[in-house]
């Protein structure tokens, strides 16, 4: 109750309320297409908990988390946001904002828990039915991801996860009962979440599980940093394609659905105003961005790859060409910063960044100590609205238009105030949102072909090994309780989705509301 006086209080400050409307950035729902999906975006092991509950097996980050030193704080997804337990409160909330849909990820071990060496988990699968009935009873679509960076720990000690051909066939495996099971009712699959930021953080820099690394990217106990990540990537875009070519080829006519794949992607200005460091752009552009979706379009990696990493890079035989080429019906992107880029093949750089798997550049948020834009929790993430309109237009042009869907947005702040008021009035999120909504609009007038906006994300929640200290959520979720209080910018979306109607008498339809008068599906 004191958080939600709180939230009140906020909202009665008229400077705050000013600021929904005082950024310079006029950007309204109407500037975006007929149809448009405007949501939220979780993903399984953040929010959902419930890590041992009906028959869920250990995945790799629930061993990894609970590795004294590899999270922040020693936090773990154990609990997360309980969202397991708490689905129908959230769905209340996504209706609350007015958004028409919510993308959520499967937990690959609440439905196998030892992968294909044991039997599916009914009540995953009950769990997951009534996740997705639920959301279309309330008008959402629901927008699935099969794979966000968990896997059966089970994979991992048995063939070492995605450095294992035989992971392929597991994904599959696992995708073909997602269709079986829930494919009546999903018209948007996304059969992998950012392959290309899990190999960096997991087998260039070691953050991520397995931790593999090497010097000088850092001294795991396992890995190579040069050799792993190429195998690893293309492992899991074989996965994809073979889960794509058994969708189309035994679901989508019947199911009526499209499928894609999510990428991390990043756009990058030149550290100077040379033709070295423009260079160094495209190179970065490719190695980030292009390793990914160049070969799903396009049956094959980017040749600047091709040339800077040689034989390390494999290469697709022709029946696998067949298959990865236009292995998708849509592109996701999630989008967050800019970087500079700067030449590392005639100029010295800081140690990793000369290095093939790099392409040879150096990418930083800071050109002579000024930062590229403001600064957000994450130090590697700035506020560089006008990146939006660049990256949604690079990819428009390198892949013909395809149908684009912005299915990560989002801020963190700063953790220089801890205090919940400071959480609560978090007019920079709203800021945030606003700018980067106005470049992506403008990116649409001049011709891209994007279909949906998703913030990430509805809830605070787990950052991986940030553990609970970035925020990014609509929602603060207080840690002790687990009750979820409306942020300034919970008010903001609600607002903008109203096509910028502030006439909401009743501030408390932002808050969770009781379910003895609904439809829900239990």
């Amino acid at each position: 109750m004191f958080l939600f006086l709180s939230f009140l209080l906020l909202l009665k400050n008229p400077s705050i309320a000013q600021s929904l409307n005082d950024d310079g950035q006029d950007v309204k729902r109407s500037h975006f297409p007929d149809g448009f999906f405007f949501g939220t975006s979780t993903s399984s092991y953040q929010v959902e908990g419930a890590y041992i509950d009906d028959g869920k097996g250990l995945n790799n980050w629930d061993v990894f988390s609970h590795i004294p030193g590899n999270i922040k704080n020693n936090y773990n997804g154990d609990i997360a946001d309980n969202h397991y337990y708490r689905f129908l409160e959230d769905i209340e909330l996504m209706c609350s904002l007015g958004t028409n849909a919510y993308r959520f990820s499967i937990s690959w071990t609440r439905i196998l828990p030892r992968g294909k060496f044991g039997q599916v988990n009914p009540r995953g699968i009950m769990f997951y039915n009534k996740l997705i009935d639920n959301l279309l009873e309330r008008g959402m679509e629901p927008f699935v991801t099969i794979h966000h960076h968990d896997i059966p720990q089970e994979l991992v000690d048995r063939y070492g996860g995605w450095l294992s051909p035989l992971m392929q066939e597991d994904f599959v495996y696992f995708a073909e009962i997602c269709f079986k099971s829930f494919g009546d009712r999903i018209k948007n699959w996304i059969t992998m979440n950012e392959p290309n930021l899990l190999v960096d953080m997991s087998y260039i820099r070691g953050w991520y599980p397995p931790a593999h690394c090497s010097p000088p990217f850092g001294n795991c106990s396992a890995g190579n940093s040069d050799i792993e990540p190429p195998i690893a990537m293309h492992n899991m875009i074989l996965g994809h394609a073979k889960a794509v070519k058994l969708y189309r080829e035994h679901f989508q006519l019947k199911q009526g659905g499209s499928i894609g794949i999510v990428g991390f992607t990043e756009y990058f200005e030149p550290l100077r105003d040379n033709e070295l460091d423009r260079q160094a752009v495209s190179r970065a552009l490719a190695f980030t961005n292009a390793w990914l979706f160049d070969a799903v379009v396009f049956g094959d990696y980017p040749a600047e790859m091709r040339l800077y990493l040689g034989s390390a890079l494999p290469t697709f035989s022709p029946e696998e060409t067949s298959y990865v080429k236009g292995s998708l019906d849509f592109i996701g992107m999630n989008f967050y910063t800019s970087l500079y880029a700067k030449d590392c093949i005639h100029s010295a750089c800081i140690s990793g960044g000369d290095r093939p798997i790099r392409g040879f550049v150096y990418t930083t948020g800071e050109r002579d100590g000024e930062p590229i834009g403001g600064r957000c929790g994450n130090p590697r993430f700035f506020v560089v609205p006008e990146g939006m309109e660049k990256i949604v237009s690079y990819m428009k042009e390198r892949y013909n238009n395809m149908p684009m869907f912005v299915t990560e947005n989002g801020f963190s702040p700063p953790q220089e105030n801890d205090q919940v008021q400071a959480l609560l009035q978090d007019t920079h999120r709203v800021n945030f949102h606003k700018s980067y909504l106005a470049a992506l609009a403008r990116a649409i007038r001049n011709g891209a072909d994007v279909r949906g906006y998703f913030v990430w994300s509805l809830v605070d929640n787990f950052e991986w090994i940030d553990g609970y200290s970035q925020r990014y959520g609509l929602y603060y979720v207080d840690r002790q309780t687990l009750e979820r209080v409306p942020k300034l910018s919970a008010k903001w979306y609600k607002n903008f989705l109203a096509n910028g109607s502030s006439n909401h008498n009743n501030e408390e339809d932002l808050t969770i509301r009781s379910f003895r008068n609904t439809n829900a599906i239990i």
